[in-house]
């Protein structure tokens, strides 16, 4: 009777270990699909928020644009290219340091 009994618990410890050797491997199977697809999905959540921040910018850079494009910005950027418009009176400044003496020399009373 102990022969039965040891070839029971012979039979049930090895089935025992079949279920581990099987879990063990079907846990091998899908480590791979498994780390594959949860680092894909950190890459998705990455990548949209880099499309988020994108956005931002080029809504700021048409703003930017808008801004830069307008007649008065674009006035002010021909005013300090020298531009001249028509209407406008040409004036040439000469001798500017002389003048700056002359300006100096009156306020400290020196006429």
């Amino acid at each position: 009777m102990a022969s039965a009994k040891s070839r029971r618990a012979r039979s049930l410890l090895g089935r025992r270990w079949f279920a581990v050797a099987v879990l063990v491997l079907v846990g091998l199977l899908y480590y791979r699909p498994l780390h594959d697809y949860f680092s894909s999905r950190a890459q998705r959540a990455s990548r949209a928020a880099e499309v988020v921040k994108y956005q931002r910018e080029k809504k700021e850079l048409e703003r930017k644009i808008e801004q830069a494009s307008s007649a008065a910005a674009v006035a002010a950027q021909e005013r300090l290219l020298g531009y001249i418009h028509p209407g406008d009176q040409l004036v040439i400044v000469k001798d500017i340091q002389q003048w700056r003496r002359r300006q100096n020399a009156s306020r400290h009373g020196h006429r």
